[in-house]
């Protein structure tokens, strides 16, 4: 029996399958790490450094497919990363003219660093055609439901009317605050080129007379940006990605969080378009996109944690510092991509009961416009007098089973009262729709 593919996500249904999965597999990598080897030798070309025929044999052996993965892995034991194996192999295929052209003054980190930005970058691009999706959709939402209102609850309990429209135009902001972060990060994202130690010292020492020049050829290739310094202990990029991702993992986990709870059977104010199947209870119909979304923003404030404390790495090139980065950065990758797709696919399908929440708000019996009828009774029979009614009237609406706006029309002193009003929860939204009307005017 052959051994199963240990990269087809057997256990991680949030991202197998996913467009992200694709970008950060390891033949995905592997073709990373290539382009970067690739890169190198034609920025060396261009600043007369190495032959174009050089340029154009490393490039024509970089393809990832001429390349045993299982056995760069195997053999990435030695060194401790795969550019080691990677290099003598690439070096091989060239062949022996320009094979010696191959990672010229390069060192392994400059390498597998920049094939990192690479496949973030690759990812991010991705995950940015979701999260526009994402926006699309809630954008439609909340105009289509500006004023359909509902219970808003704080600490579980209903608290005043709101409408499914601001709910929306909120998730809305959320989907474009990740949005506008994943952009900043990925406009920005550097290649890598210092050498053994930061200093450039071996491209000169083949020639180069203008670092900055072949740094800037070189990220030129890739479409990367080109940083100030050598990066091998200065960690911002990967930082900066851990920030983006671990943002936008939890702002799509806020809309799946509150789809879960709404879409309680009990609730049932939203659905999914297209629930989950259980494998014992043929009834049921899971939120399983809101689950695996929230799975992720649950993963990834870790992930990005082991990330953040690699910043602190001693030395010119510190051990195991570096090589913890790797599993967690491409784990957040991965995660959040394949919360960006569901969340398009949820947000897209996502059914509003409108009845159900219009129902809903006269759960407390009348008492969710409590607030109102302080502030406006206040006037009338003064402050100390209405607190007191409302306490009194809020119990009896339980054991009495009438309305607060029952038991309020039995009280002489408020005859000239338009109660019908006062208690109407659709009559007390607040700015509600003047908010998402100024939510929606963002882009």
């Amino acid at each position: 029996m052959t051994s199963p593919d240990p990269d087809t996500g057997l256990l991680a249904p949030g991202w197998a399958g996913s467009p992200a999965a694709a970008a950060t597999s390891d033949g995905a990598c592997l073709q990373a790490l290539l382009d970067a080897e690739a890169a190198l030798t034609r920025a060396q070309a261009r600043l007369g450094l190495a032959p174009d025929a050089a340029a154009d044999a490393v490039t024509e052996a970089a393809h990832a497919d001429r390349f045993d993965v299982r056995s760069l892995a195997e053999r990435a034991r030695t060194g401790g990363n795969p550019v080691i194996p990677l290099v003598a192999d690439l070096t091989k295929a060239v062949g022996e003219e320009y094979g010696p052209y191959v990672h010229r003054g390069a060192t392994s980190q400059d390498i597998l660093d920049t094939a990192t930005m690479l496949v973030a970058a690759r990812t991010l691009d991705l995950v940015l055609g979701d999260l526009h999706r994402v926006q699309q959709a809630l954008a439609r939402l909340a105009s289509e439901h500006r004023d359909t209102v509902m219970p808003a609850r704080t600490l579980t309990q209903h608290a005043v009317p709101t409408t499914f429209g601001l709910k929306a135009a909120g998730w809305r902001s959320l989907a474009l605050d990740a949005r506008d972060r994943v952009i900043e990060v990925r406009d920005d994202l550097p290649a890598q080129l210092g050498g053994a130690a930061g200093t450039m010292a071996a491209f000169t020492a083949y020639g180069a007379r203008d670092t900055v020049m072949l740094t800037a050829a070189f990220a030129r290739e890739l479409g990367l940006d080109a940083p100030l310094l050598p990066w091998h202990t200065l960690r911002t990029p990967i930082a900066d990605l851990a920030g983006c991702l671990a943002f936008t993992a939890g702002a799509l986990g806020k809309i799946a969080a509150d789809v879960l709870v709404l879409g309680r059977t009990e609730i049932a104010e939203v659905a999914e378009g297209s629930g989950g199947g259980s494998s014992a209870m043929p009834h049921k119909a899971n939120p399983v996109r809101s689950t695996l979304i929230a799975a992720a923003a649950r993963r990834a404030p870790q992930l990005a944690a082991t990330l953040y404390g690699s910043m602190a790495a001693e030395d010119e090139r510190p051990a195991g510092v570096w090589h913890a980065e790797w599993e967690p950065l491409r784990d957040l990758l991965r995660l959040v991509g394949g919360a960006a797709r569901d969340a398009a696919e949820l947000t897209e399908g996502l059914r509003v009961n409108a009845d159900t929440m219009r129902a809903h708000l006269d759960l407390t019996h009348g008492l969710i416009v409590s607030e109102r009828l302080s502030a406006e009774l206040a006037a009338v029979l003064g402050r100390p007098r209405a607190k007191q009614l409302l306490t009194d009237l809020a119990k009896r609406t339980y054991t009495e089973g009438l309305s607060l706006g029952e038991l309020l029309a039995q009280e002489p002193g408020l005859k000239d009262v338009d109660l019908d009003e006062l208690t109407d929860p659709a009559r007390y939204t607040g700015s509600a729709g003047a908010l998402t009307d100024r939510a929606l005017e963002r882009r």
